[in-house]
């Protein structure tokens, strides 16, 4: 495979022969592309040649997992990733359309080494990707990205004998019995599942009924067109779908799932929308009466209250925040032996004995119906409304470069650490600590902290806030942040307002 051409162009001869790929596409821990402007056909076969030319350098055994999400064109850029991998001596066991979740759940199930799953995750059409890792549950982190990066814009992809293909049918049959074991609902509940027409939507409501859940349909037909809204539970246009359809139903609450559900929003009976991180505290509240003692991993954009919950420290829960993205998490819950780890966007990590560490919105959904199964006398909106108040807000992302946000970061970065240095309040509050782990974290001397990050997946900053006291705080800490922000000429509009 010769290295991929900078010269090739959509609508040329050389497009449906040579690779072409754009190397932004080759993010912290996974690749993501708009598909055909930043890669075609034949530069996916040269990803799956560097793949598993990375495998075999690697000494790890040449079999891999491979699956694809539902929409149009996933199937024709899986089968161009599955001849590059073929190419390099690696045996592959397709099964078909899946869930991110439950090609991570084939890995164990087939016991195969490695996974690469076709998905644009929560990106809307017109994107592609691949999730991948050799090390389950773990997917590919920067390190093993970069590695990955070099093969396949080098030209170092090696073609090896050997490569094989298998159709492996009954997978996802098996993930639900896996999801489900013998667990039946002993109270009944009315749940609005809604998968936004997106893959979730061949499994979510089975599930449901599995556990003996009645199930209020939003958007479960299977349409990869999208036609209501991009699945993506992060999104308050989905999130108020959500809550619109529990209030005419008279549900208990509504659970919704991302285009390749390894994610989960929840919106309570009344309506309320719960980020995602104030749902983890409910679950990690409940899980601490079960495993005392135990470690919880959030990501920098979720809650404080991790740490300052009165309830999780009276079961000697130890908080850890950590990077956000699904492989830095994965792989810190992993290295601390963690409980689980709960991320604002809605992934969740719930690893032994619960889950196996990987990140799976069906498997959060089978553990909330839990969790109200054994609160029996509780709504949705009590667990809510029992956690300590904070006022926070969604995650926002403005616009910016994917060339130019890192360097556009390191320097906002560095004007609010001076501005700590120098005692300059935000919102009227001392800055009492900067996180810098993934971006500036600034904690206020009240505990009100806001956040600066680079998005790892798409083109924008990402900026977060919260206060313990006040919508009021909260707006003046998002205004000294974005003040800051400002700073920076390539930085545009956010995606929706608080």
């Amino acid at each position: 495979m010769t290295k991929p051409a900078a010269t090739v162009t959509p609508n040329t001869w050389e497009f449906l022969r040579d690779p072409m790929i754009a190397p932004t596409g080759f993010r912290e821990y996974d690749a993501r592309w708009k598909y055909p402007d930043e890669i075609n056909l034949p530069g996916m076969t040269a990803l799956g040649l560097g793949l598993g030319t990375q495998m075999q350098k690697r000494g790890i055994k040449p079999e891999i997992a491979v699956a694809n999400d539902y929409r149009d064109y996933s199937l024709s850029i899986k089968n161009a990733l599955i001849l590059g991998l073929m190419q390099a001596g690696i045996h592959v066991k397709d099964i078909g359309p899946a869930l991110s979740p439950m090609a991570y759940f084939s890995q164990f199930h087939l016991d195969v080494p490695a996974v690469a799953m076709v998905t644009a995750s929560h990106n809307p059409n017109g994107w592609t990707g691949v999730k991948m890792g050799f090390e389950r549950p773990l997917t590919h982190g920067p390190d093993e990205m970069a590695e990955l990066r070099d093969i396949v814009l080098n030209g170092l992809g090696e073609a090896r004998p050997g490569g094989a293909y298998e159709f492996v049918a009954g997978i996802r049959e098996a993930y639900l019995d896996d999801l489900v074991g013998d667990f039946r609902m002993s109270r009944p509940l009315k749940v609005v599942c809604a998968t936004g027409n997106g893959t979730a939507s061949a499994f979510a409501p089975d599930l449901f009924e599995r556990l003996g859940v009645e199930v209020v349909p939003s958007h479960n037909r299977l349409d990869y067109t999208f036609p209501h809204y991009n699945p993506n539970p992060e999104a308050m246009e989905m999130l108020h779908d959500m809550a619109d359809t529990v209030k005419a139903s008279g549900a208990d609450f509504a659970l919704g799932f991302d285009g390749d559900g390894d994610r989960c929003g929840v919106v309570d009976d009344e309506g309320e929308e719960i980020f995602a991180d104030k749902v983890g505290v409910i679950m990690a509240r409940d899980l601490a009466r079960l495993y005392p003692g135990s470690t919880i991993v959030a990501d920098v954009k979720s809650t404080g209250l991790f740490a300052s919950d009165p309830e999780l420290q009276k079961h000697g829960i130890k908080a850890d925040y950590w990077k956000t993205g699904h492989s830095h998490m994965k792989r810190r819950v992993k290295e601390l032996g963690a409980l689980a780890g709960f991320e604002k966007s809605g992934h969740y990590f719930l690893a032994e004995p619960i889950g196996r560490g990987y990140d799976c919105g069906m498997r959060v959904a089978v553990e909330i119906c839990k969790l109200m199964d054994r609160n029996p006398d509780k709504s949705m909106s009590d667990l809510r409304k029992a956690l300590p108040q904070t006022f926070s807000t969604p995650t926002l992302s403005p616009f910016c470069p994917d060339l130019e946000k890192y360097a556009v970061l390191d320097r906002i970065v560095a004007k609010l650490t001076e501005m700590a240095d120098a005692g300059t309040p935000i919102a009227g509050r001392r800055i009492d600590t900067v996180v810098t782990v993934n971006g500036a974290r600034l904690i206020l001397d009240n505990g009100a902290w806001g956040l600066v990050r680079a998005s790892s997946n798409t083109p924008n900053l990402v900026v977060v806030c919260e206060s313990p006291e006040s919508e009021t705080e909260l707006r003046a800490i998002f205004a000294d942040l974005d003040a800051v922000i400002r700073t920076e000429p390539s930085v545009g509009d956010y995606d929706q307002t608080i």
